[in-house]
């Protein structure tokens, strides 16, 4: 029985060779922004979606928000049976965004966002 193969959240961020300059000096521009495809290319192979992008940041959500007004429908056609699941919907359901940036050197800096 074959396995599965899974991506993980965990996986590393950290572009292959051939990014960088060679030399060790700092990356140009185009340069940057490989890197940073690179990075969301493989954050979006593990579940998450872009929200906002700049030519240096990229901002990527993760989850979908409850939507309440159609949950409080259910609960009162229900007779409020509807109200378990939702108070288990308000309760598990999260919303994650991260920011990730690439410096100067072409290091990806990664910011948690509210």
């Amino acid at each position: 029985m074959k396995r599965r193969r899974t991506v993980r959240d965990s996986a590393s961020i950290e572009p292959p060779p051939g990014y960088y300059v060679v030399g060790g000096g700092s990356p140009d521009p185009a340069q940057r922004a490989l890197i940073l495809d690179w990075i969301v290319s493989r954050r979006i192979a593990s579940g998450w979606r872009v929200e906002s992008r700049s030519e240096s940041q990229v901002v990527l959500v993760r989850g979908q928000p409850v939507n309440h007004e159609l949950h409080a429908f259910l609960t009162v056609f229900s007779c409020l049976v509807w109200g378990i699941v939702w108070a288990v919907l308000a309760l598990v359901n999260r919303v994650e965004r991260v920011a990730l940036t690439v410096d100067a050197q072409g290091r990806v800096v990664t910011v948690g966002a509210p």
